[in-house]
């Protein structure tokens, strides 16, 4: 892979956060954050801090890492194995564009898919952070 397991992690952790937000129910919120219980943060609003990091983060990739990412996300889909990565990271290369972060934001599972994706590859996020320590 041409990307890091660094840079791997860091799109789950930010994914997943992402990933936990829910429509808007409160399209004016209170001007005061306790006013309104805190909710307004756990709802995805158009100018979402975490869309825009993560949107940002993937955007500043090398083509090479982003299209790495799209092919950890399809090897993590089930329908692929290890054996696969090659063909994968080919359809990826033909495929890829300037619209990489807004294709993957648009996929429900994709931290699932990206664990996955590393797991076959023999890698995970827990070996990254007991690498950290």
């Amino acid at each position: 892979m041409d990307i890091s397991l660094e840079k791997v992690c860091f799109v789950i952790v930010k994914a997943r956060e992402f990933d936990v937000k829910d429509a808007v129910t409160d399209p004016d919120p209170a001007s005061n954050a306790s006013d309104d219980a805190m909710l307004a943060v756990l709802e995805g609003h158009g100018n979402d801090p975490v869309e825009e990091e993560l949107t940002s983060f993937i955007s500043s990739l090398t083509v090479d890492e982003q299209i790495d990412l799209v092919t950890l996300t399809w090897l993590g889909r089930d329908d692929y194995d290890r054996s696969d990565w090659s063909d994968l990271r080919s359809q990826a290369s033909d495929a890829s564009n300037e619209r990489t972060a807004q294709y993957l934001l648009g996929i429900p599972l994709l931290p699932d898919y990206l664990e996955e994706g590393l797991s076959q590859l023999g890698h995970s996020c827990e070996e990254y952070e007991m690498n950290r320590l």
